[in-house]
């Protein structure tokens, strides 16, 4: 299930929600005021590799195999 981020438009909240991609179209309620027209937000998704910091990440980095 995907985690979505809206942001309350009376008091400025910014929450995550946890849905079903079959609620994705549900508008959740603010959970610090209860308004009931949260705006989902556009963000970016998690990044998967190395950081910049040189630590090696625990993801392989071996070439993807191939299928013929």
């Amino acid at each position: 299930m995907p985690i979505y981020e809206y942001q309350c438009p009376s008091c400025g909240e910014i929450f995550d929600k946890l849905m079903r991609f079959s609620e994705a179209d549900q508008v959740p309620v603010c959970p610090h005021c209860g308004e009931k027209e949260t705006q989902k937000k556009i963000t970016a998704g998690a990044v998967i590799g190395a950081s910049s910091g040189g630590r090696s990440s625990s993801v392989s980095s071996a070439p993807a195999p191939r299928f013929t």
